[in-house]
């Protein structure tokens, strides 16, 4: 998904907003995302993940085609890590639809739903179909002298 369709998707489900309004809002909430990272800050948005900034110290590396030392500069590097309830979301099935901030099982009893949902589509599932059907062969006509 890229932003313009982030922006589709809020205006699809907030009719009552103008379009101009909520891409204002998307991109001044990307704005102080990189805003607070340019200062060194950590954002934090609670279930999704959390966006901080990592350093790394000036090396010496080497310049892979020919094997000579390069000097590799300090540098500053955006660095994100998902949030439990994102990383819960992504290591399920795939066919919960629960939005971000429901709530979800837990322990034995999520696996036992997670066994038996899966069981239960198993057994409902169509019978799989070749992927091409069969081609009808015209009917082998016996010749009257190998009858």
């Amino acid at each position: 998904m890229i932003k313009s369709e982030l922006i589709q998707k809020i205006a699809a489900s907030n009719q009552h907003l103008f379009h101009r309004d909520i891409e204002r809002i998307v991109n001044v909430m990307f704005d102080e995302i990189v805003e607070a990272l340019a200062r060194g800050d950590r954002v934090e948005l609670r279930g999704f993940g959390a966006f901080t900034v990592k350093h790394r110290a000036p090396r010496t590396g080497r310049n892979p085609r020919t094997g000579a030392p390069v000097s590799v500069v300090e540098k500053f590097v955006p660095f994100f890590k998902t949030g439990k309830e994102l990383r819960e979301r992504l290591n399920t099935d795939g066919k919960s639809a629960e939005p971000l901030g429901g709530k979800s099982r837990k322990g034995k009893a999520a696996k036992a739903a997670a066994t038996k949902s899966t069981a239960a589509a198993a057994a409902t599932a169509p019978a799989a179909t070749p992927a091409q059907p069969a081609r009808k062969s015209a009917p082998v006509q016996k010749s009257p002298e190998s009858a």
